[in-house]
């Protein structure tokens, strides 16, 4: 099953020495789950022909914000319309999770209650916790029609999304390991709170559900196209 990974953006240097772009990041996670991989970096204007050239999307994070004004937006927006309506399976992560929702008339926007970073608990509608890694300021804070909320957290109330059968979405980052995070306080911690950087120091060698939402994602993917 061929996977067009859609890339927003670059992980810093010391990240890519570490763990790899963010590819590689998800070709690790959904690793034996019969997937080939395609990039294509629409920062750089690299965008597929058509939505049907891949049979599933993964769009990936990014530093930037989807209310920035780039010139691969617009188009990245376009296709995410073209794939909806395609039928295609969609997987949104992060900058991909805000995206999807700007492209389909939802809206993104600096939350004001400042970052998540770190290890986080997400309580699922099945009724199950799962801890994942977040790094964000950026939330969804509308959404799209066609929308629903299926997991949030005490700080972000909609942490993960479904669009019926066709796009599966998440605000935090099951591809980031606790390595990954270290790297990014190291990085850009002086952007967030102390507080916050505490605790996210505090979870960095504990472990998370990253495993369970990956086998999620490649069984959404995985599903027939219409």
């Amino acid at each position: 099953m061929k996977i067009g990974i859609l890339q927003t953006g670059h992980a810093p240097d010391a990240v890519q020495a570490d763990a790899g772009d963010y590819p590689s990041m998800f070709a690790r996670i959904l690793d034996g789950q019969g997937f080939d991989f395609v990039t294509y970096d629409v920062t750089a204007m690299q965008f597929p022909d058509a939505a049907t050239d891949c049979d599933g999307w993964i769009i990936t994070g990014s530093r930037h914000g989807a209310y920035e004004n780039h010139p691969w937006i617009p188009p990245l927006e376009s296709l995410i319309r073209t794939i909806y309506a395609a039928h295609r399976p969609m997987v949104g992560v992060c900058f991909g999770h805000q995206i999807i929702v700007q492209a389909l008339g939802g809206t993104v926007e600096k939350f004001k209650g400042g970052w998540s970073a770190g290890k986080v608990e997400y309580q699922f509608e099945t009724g199950e916790t799962l801890a994942l890694n977040a790094w964000h300021q950026d939330q969804v804070t509308k959404l799209p029609e066609g929308a629903r909320t299926i997991a949030s957290s005490d700080f972000c109330q909609h942490a993960a999304l479904i669009y019926g059968d066709d796009i599966l979405t998440i605000q935090p980052h099951p591809e980031f390991g606790g390595t990954t995070i270290g790297h990014l306080i190291d990085i850009r911690g002086d952007l967030l709170p102390p507080e916050v950087l505490d605790r996210a120091r505090s979870g960095l060698d504990q472990p998370t559900d990253a495993a369970t939402f990956a086998t999620r994602m490649a069984q959404f993917l995985k599903r027939e196209s219409k």
